[in-house]
């Protein structure tokens, strides 16, 4: 069933993934919409993240997919400050409140300004980076905490989109591979409030925009192929 439209559907679908499915949730059900099993995707994102989801379909589209995995990236952060969670995100548990007066916009104003440049991270124990085979986040679960080694990431611009105690949303231009919930940890501990991350959509990979992105629910057995872009994306790499 699979294997007769392979070659001659093959190319790249734009998606913009609502909050609450896997990214591997949106590449199952491409594959029930085409018939298409060989089904990639160029960077994942968490279930209560949403935004742009550049989806490989078919033979000749997966085999260009690492060709976009590594591209730079911009986000819409929504970073929550006062409360530090385990998992730097909103789906933590709660382990410090901050008590103090609300941070001044120009303290903000002096951290934002100092993210950009090239910077090691390391990545949060609830990530899906693998470390000796095995996802940080099943040790995580099992309350294992291990050493990690960190990335070389940069963030080429940071800026504040809009500001009111305690909600901070932050637009990010960064590299592939940057954990934005652990730039939200950071972020609080630097401001000694505690922070976490408490919404996330990705709006840019590379030259690809949100704007030119299908929502999921919108695809289905009869249109698909009209959404489909070519495997030869040259002008966009």
């Amino acid at each position: 069933m699979f294997a007769e439209k392979e070659n001659k559907d093959s190319g790249f679908i734009l998606i913009d993934k609502p909050e609450g499915p896997t990214s591997f949730g949106v590449i199952a059900r491409l594959r029930r919409i085409t018939g298409i099993k060989k089904i990639g995707h160029a960077g994942t994102l968490d279930p209560s993240a949403s935004g742009l989801l550049l989806c490989a379909i078919g033979r000749e589209a997966t085999r260009e997919i690492s060709r976009f995995v590594k591209m730079d990236k911009k986000y819409e952060a929504l970073i929550r400050l006062g409360i530090t969670t385990d998992t730097y995100d909103r789906e933590g548990k709660i382990l410090e409140k901050f008590s103090g007066a609300p941070v001044a916009k120009k303290e903000i104003k002096r951290i934002v300004a100092a993210l950009p440049g090239k910077q090691e991270q390391i990545p949060p124990m609830f990530s899906a980076k693998k470390v000796g085979g095995k996802k940080l986040y099943e040790l995580a679960r099992k309350g294992i905490e291990i050493v990690r080694q960190p990335s070389q990431i940069e963030i080429y611009q940071a800026k504040i989109l809009k500001y009111h105690w305690p909600e901070l949303r932050l637009m990010i231009h960064c590299s592939s591979g940057t954990f934005i919930r652990s730039i939200a940890f950071d972020f609080g501990n630097k401001l000694g409030c505690g922070a976490y991350l408490a919404g996330l959509k990705r709006t840019e990979l590379g030259k690809f925009k949100l704007k030119q992105a299908v929502r999921l629910e919108k695809i289905n057995q009869q249109n698909w192929r009209k959404f489909l872009r070519l495997t030869d994306l040259s002008d966009v790499i």
